[in-house]
């Protein structure tokens, strides 16, 4: 049996409609805000602090594996319900929140790892949600687009290594923003206007040493139609590092608009 700790996110939807398509037995980990899974016989709505509460269910029902999916919002430490287990290990994940989310979930894998439960990759079941090299779209980067592209990668490449930025705006060379805690749908909302059209790039790549079997950068057909708001001309992922939803529709937007979708 294999647990799934869910978030939120439609990531974790496309996981668990696969995982029941192929009978793989399974329980989840409901996480999200809004308790998306509790309807589902398997699934158990669990404070993120009931750390003892979450290692029983998983071991009672025999998870020696275990896959993250989906956004968890950062705690309110002071204000978690704690278990036994969960007075025993916070303050681990407070110190891991100092450096930023990265460290967090590296710290909870290696609680899992601690109590012999493995943590595997959360496209285990979806690898088809990547993209492989290459230009998705009719509309190619130019030379002025590949300047913005390396001038984002450099950015980005630079970052601390706990850094929670996945994404960077390069405009006209130029530093246009940077992904903030709040994440990408907050940065490209900022940067709505009507001044530019088909100028810029998006680039959103996993965060610097990042544990690539979770919280992978993801990306929709909701981030295409921001861009397209702030008036930038494409968006360009990770090779096999990103989660890319509604593909279709993603690049039946893109070019419709003239804008292109580049994986690296």
């Amino acid at each position: 049996m294999i647990g799934l700790i869910f978030g939120d996110t439609d990531f974790p939807k496309k996981i668990l409609k696969k995982i029941k398509q192929r009978k793989f037995k399974y329980l989840i980990i409901d996480l999200s805000k809004k308790r998306f899974f509790s309807k589902d016989k398997n699934s158990k709505s669990v404070s993120i602090g009931q750390f003892g509460k979450i290692l029983n269910l998983l071991k009672e029902n025999k998870c020696k594996k275990v896959l993250f999916a989906g956004k968890v919002r950062k705690p309110n430490f002071s204000k978690l319900r704690l278990d036994f287990k969960g007075v025993y290990y916070i303050p681990r994940i407070i110190k891991s929140s100092r450096i930023g989310d990265a460290a967090i979930l590296k710290e909870i894998i290696e609680i899992f790892k601690k109590e012999k439960i493995t943590t595997i990759s959360s496209l285990f079941f979806n690898p088809e949600l990547t993209l492989k090299k290459g230009i998705y779209t009719k509309i190619k980067p130019r030379k002025t687009d590949k300047a913005d592209i390396n001038k984002a990668i450099s950015v980005l490449n630079k970052l601390n290594n706990y850094s929670y930025s996945q994404g960077a705006v390069v405009r006209n060379k130029k530093l246009i923003a940077i992904e903030g805690s709040g994440g990408t749908q907050n940065l490209l909302k900022k940067l709505k206007n009507k001044r530019f059209k088909n100028n810029g790039v998006l680039v959103k790549f996993p965060k610097k040493k990042q544990d690539l079997r979770v919280d992978l950068p993801t990306v929709g057909l909701r981030t295409l139609e921001q861009c397209n708001s702030a008036g930038l001309k494409g968006i360009v992922v990770k090779s096999r590092q990103n989660i890319f939803l509604e593909r279709k529709k993603c690049i039946n937007f893109a070019n419709k608009k003239k804008m292109f979708i580049l994986s690296k």
